[in-house]
């Protein structure tokens, strides 16, 4: 298929190749970063969802390769993107925000404007 992507599939490409850098970087860092000042559940736990951080990531890159194809895959990610992004502004509100505040903050940002943008996309295909 050589036709061109719609703006909208463009939109939601970038958005999902964005989400697959993000998780190859931060879950390949996480998994070999250990947690300081930590307990060894903790730390499992830790190395755990960097692993899923990191296999969403293939997910989410093989979804932006295959655009054209997706469909309600599209809108699982949008919204496991945001509740991800929902747990970290849970805990910035329950226990203050990491130093230095700016970059927590720079994670957030994405996390709950990128999923909405992408599935307002998704939906403007149809």
């Amino acid at each position: 298929m050589n036709e061109p992507l719609l703006a909208s599939q463009l939109i939601v490409r970038v958005c999902l190749f964005a989400f697959s850098a993000i998780g190859i970087f931060g879950g390949s860092l996480q998994m070999y970063l250990d947690q300081p000042e930590t307990a060894p559940r903790l730390d499992n736990v830790h190395r755990f969802m960097a692993g899923v951080y990191l296999g969403m990531s293939f997910i989410c890159g093989w979804a932006g390769f295959t655009v054209r194809e997706q469909g309600t895959l599209v809108y699982l990610i949008a919204l496991g993107v945001f509740i991800a992004g929902c747990g970290r502004l849970l805990s910035m509100s329950k226990v203050g925000h990491p130093e230095p505040r700016a970059v927590w903050l720079g994670y957030l940002t994405p996390e709950l404007v990128l999923p909405v943008v992408m599935a307002v996309a998704q939906a403007s295909r149809t």
